[in-house]
C-alpha cells in the first residue's frame, strides 16, 4: 500500500512563495502525476516539452506565455528547452506572484543550461525520490530494497513485471534520456559504465581506475559520472575532513541511488539471489542512506569519514558545520560496537552514534551509541502482523 507522497505539503508551500517551482527527479518518479493532481489556487495548463505539438506552441513564448498570464504553466522535462529560462525571468519581474510557473525536470539545475542564474531569486526547487519507507507500508521494507522505489517497479503485480519495467527503464535511459540532457556518447559505453558502478557499489572513486578498464580518459569518465548524478541515477557522497587533523581520504565514495535498478544492472532478479551475493552488503547500506536522505532531506549535510589508517564510519549527518550523528550501516542482525565508528565519533566530536541493522529492537551498545533498525531510526516503528 502506498500513501500519499510526503512532499505535497512542503510543494504548496513553495507554490504560495516562489513564482517558479522547479520540482525535479528522475523520469517515472511520478513528477506529473502529483502536479497534475494539485488543488491549484487558479486554473492551469499543461505543455509537455518532448510532445512537437507543446513546443510548437512556445515558438513565440513571450506571447503564449503572456495570453495565459491568469493561469498556472506546468512546463515538463524542461530541460528540453532551457532556453526558456530567460523568457520566464522577464515575465516574472513584469508579474511577480506566487505560483505562476511549475518546471518539472529530469536533470539537476546543473545540467540545465543557465538556469541558476536566469531565475536566482525567483524559483524554489524541490526534489521528488522514488518511493521511501515513509511512503510504504510498514511490512514492505523488503519488497522496496529489493525493487527499488520508482513507482511502476515498486507497484508492479509480479517480480517479473517489476524486473522487466527497471531493464526497459535502463535501456530507455541509456539510448534516449542521456542525449536529451547533453551526453552524447555510445550507450554501450556508458551502460558498463554504469554496471561497473554497480558492481562497485559504495566503493570509492578511482576515476583513473575506471578509464583504463573502459578505454578511455578520465575526463570522460569524470563526465559520465556527473551526467548520471545530475539526473538523479548516481549519489556522490563526499568525505568529512573538516577541522580534522589526520591523513583522511578525499575521494568520495559512488552509490547508485534506486536498490532496483541496482539489483537489475548487477544482475540480482530476488532477494534470494542478493542473500547469496557479496553485493547485499553494499546494497543494504546504499538502501539506508537514500531512506536517511530522502527522510531527512535538507535538515542535514550527508558525509562519509575514513582515516588513511582504516578508520571509517558510513554515514556523518552534519548541521551548521557540527556532526550531530554517525552511522555505521551492518546487514546483519548482531551489531558490534567497532572501533572504527569510535574513532569517527572521537575526530568528529559527533554527538551520537548509530549501528543501523537487521533487527527489530533497538538497544545501547555504549553510552553514546545504539543498535537499531531502520524503522526506528527514521522515527517510525513497524506495526507487527
Amino acid at each position: 500500500m502506498v500513501m500519499d507522497r510526503r512532499i505535497l505539503p512542503l510543494l504548496q508551500e513553495y507554490l504560495s512563495i516562489f513564482p517558479a517551482v522547479g520540482l525535479l527527479g528522475p523520469r517515472q518518479v511520478g513528477k506529473t502525476t502529483l502536479v497534475r493532481n494539485l488543488a491549484l489556487d487558479r486554473d492551469s495548463i499543461y505543455l509537455d516539452l518532448e510532445k512537437a505539438s507543446d513546443r510548437a506552441k512556445l515558438k513565440d513564448a513571450e506571447l503564449f506565455l503572456k495570453d495565459h498570464a491568469d493561469k498556472t504553466v506546468i512546463l515538463d522535462e524542461i530541460q528540453l528547452m532551457p532556453e526558456l529560462f530567460a523568457e520566464l525571468r522577464s515575465l516574472i519581474d513584469e508579474q511577480r506572484e506566487p505560483g505562476r510557473f511549475i518546471l518539472l525536470g529530469s536533470a539537476s539545475p546543473d545540467l540545465i543550461r543557465k538556469s541558476a542564474d536566469s531565475l536566482a531569486g525567483r524559483i524554489g526547487y524541490l526534489e521528488l525520490t522514488p518511493f521511501y519507507l515513509g511512503e510504504v507500508d510498514a511490512s514492505e521494507l523488503e519488497k522496496l530494497w529489493m525493487r527499488g522505489g520508482f513507482p511502476l517497479s515498486f507497484l508492479a503485480k509480479s517480480e517479473r513485471e517489476s524486473q522487466l519495467w527497471r531493464q526497459n527503464f535502463i535501456k530507455t535511459y541509456l539510448e534516449r534520456d542521456l542525449a536529451q540532457i547533453g551526453l552524447s556518447t555510445d550507450p554501450r559505453l556508458v551502460e558498463r559504465f554504469w554496471m561497473m558502478l554497480a558492481n562497485a557499489q559504495g566503493g570509492i572513486w578511482n576515476g583513473e581506475s575506471f578509464a583504463r578498464a573502459l578505454g578511455i580518459t578520465r575526463p570522460t569518465v569524470n563526465r559520465f559520472l556527473e551526467y548520471l548524478e545530475g539526473s538523479f541515477m548516481v549519489r556522490v557522497l563526499p568525505p568529512f575532513h573538516h577541522n580534522i587533523k589526520k591523513r583522511l581520504v578525499k575521494s568520495p565514495k559512488v552509490f547508485i541511488r534506486d536498490a532496483g535498478l541496482l539489483h537489475s544492472l548487477a544482475g540480482v532478479d530476488s532477494m534470494d539471489a542478493l542473500k547469496n551475493q557479496v553485493l547485499i552488503g553494499a546494497s543494504w547500506e546504499g538502501f539506508v542512506i537514500e531512506q536517511i536522505t530522502a527522510t531527512f532531506g535538507a535538515a542535514y549535510e550527508y558525509y562519509f569519514y575514513r582515516t588513511h589508517q582504516g578508520a571509517e564510519c558510513d554515514l556523518l549527518l552534519v548541521k551548521n558545520g557540527v556532526v550531530k550523528t554517525a552511522i555505521e550501516i551492518k546487514n546483519t542482525l548482531s551489531p558490534k560496537l567497532t572501533k572504527g565508528l569510535q574513532i569517527t565519533m572521537e575526530d568528529t566530536g559527533a554527538e551520537g552514534g548509530f549501528v543501523i541493522c537487521r533487527i527489530d529492537q533497538g538497544y545501547p551498545l555504549s553510552e553514546k551509541v545504539r543498535a537499531v533498525g531502520l524503522w526506528e531510526f527514521l522515527g517510525r516503528r513497524p506495526q507487527r502482523q
